[in-house]
């Protein structure tokens, strides 16, 4: 049984189109699934509609196969995490880990115990009597995550919880977030958040909003699938752009020739000609389309699956260097060793393997990726 499932789910204000649009999606018993997308997306309005904090405009939301459309925040089983800690600064740790423990009338010796459980797992034991100013930034946030987890919920959902956290504390408490998913066998997590690092790492499964200009996509689904489901077979520009830092290369492309595992497509503005292992079936002979291909799958020894590119700016950051360059059709970004000695200006031939090219038609849509790849693309 789906502990979460949203059924055409809808949101508007008013008269205004629809912030969340035509959303069907099954989240599993203990699947930790995280909603990712650009600011504005809806992502974190969908998060707060399951919450029971917004109201659903259209369909049905269902939490352990209970409709909870008209159901209070208070009675759905779920806890929420913030991005904001929202502490109460004249509360010791104890007694804000306990509060809605106390509200619920819990006994003295079972508010005890879940506190003190809950302090442990989140190594939070030193610090229970302390008030939130003597804590770090973390440490409240672990606080805030504890709160959440003496209520034993069946859903936690999490509001970009490490948003307000340095580099070196988000990578932390990302860890600790996945070992607690761990802990609870039973728990399922919504987590909302724009940074793909989190997603790549955290999820089981992702679930990719559409923003931007597009008004009939803004607020539906572009894809849902596990991290490297996308990473590998984005279904659209839209994800392959979004999914993967830096993000990836386009060139615009014409189909030049249709075989039965491979397209060949010609760059009009260089007359390059590049290989694409893609399935054509779609396409037409002169038809315009997009070349998609990730930083870290060009590579720098060029033979005639290649591109003339002059290079701008070697960023090197120690284990690899990501060398920036200009092409006739526009902007690419390589990623290479972080030793490769290739400065400002150079002229340079970059391999484009076959097995890694995208392509995207006119509206934007993948062309399936051909079963046969005799290259294999290093990961």
């Amino acid at each position: 049984m789906a502990a979460i499932r949203l059924t055409n789910v809808q949101k508007s204000y008013g008269d205004h189109p629809p912030v969340i649009r035509r959303v069907n999606l099954d989240i599993g018993q203990h699947e930790f699934c995280v909603f990712l997308g650009p600011s504005g997306c809806g992502k974190s309005t969908l998060l707060r509609m399951i919450a029971g904090l917004e109201d659903l405009s259209e369909g049905e939301l269902q939490i352990g196969g209970r409709l909870m459309n008209d159901v209070p925040a208070a009675g759905r089983g779920v806890a929420m995490v913030f991005q904001s800690y929202a502490l109460f600064p004249h509360m010791t740790v104890f007694d804000n880990m306990a509060f809605g423990l106390k509200l619920a009338k819990q006994p003295k010796d079972v508010i005890e115990r879940k506190v003190r459980e809950a302090a442990r797992i989140l190594q939070l034991d030193d610090y229970l009597d302390r008030y939130p100013k003597a804590l770090s930034g973390g440490q409240r946030q672990r606080v805030a995550i504890g709160r959440a987890i003496v209520r034993e919920p069946g859903v936690f959902l999490f509001d970009e919880p490490l948003s307000n956290l340095d580099a070196a504390l988000r990578g932390q408490t990302r860890v600790e977030i996945a070992r607690l998913h761990q802990r609870f066998a039973n728990a399922s997590v919504v987590y909302v958040t724009h940074d793909q690092v989190e997603a790549m790492t955290l999820a089981d499964r992702i679930v990719l909003l559409h923003a931007g200009a597009d008004a009939e996509r803004f607020g539906s689904i572009a894809q849902s699938g596990a991290p490297l489901e996308l990473y590998h077979h984005p279904k659209s520009r839209f994800v392959a752009g979004f999914i993967g830092s830096p993000r990836m290369n386009f060139i615009d492309a014409v189909v030049d020739s249709i075989e039965p595992h491979h397209v060949t497509v010609t760059l009009p503005t260089s007359d390059e000609k590049l290989i694409a292992h893609v399935d054509g079936q779609r396409l037409q002979r002169g038809q315009p389309v997009t070349l998609g291909v990730r930083p870290e799958h060009l590579r720098l020894d060029g033979d005639e699956q290649s591109i003339q590119t002059t290079t701008v700016l070697s960023e090197r950051l120690g284990e690899h260097s990501y060398i920036h360059a200009d092409h006739a059709a526009g902007s690419l970004v390589a990623k290479a060793a972080g030793d490769t000695p290739i400065g400002a200006g150079e002229r340079l031939r970059i391999h484009v393997p076959p097995a890694a090219c995208h392509l995207f038609d006119a509206d934007g849509m993948a062309l399936r990726r051909s079963t046969f790849e005799p290259e294999r693309v290093a990961a």
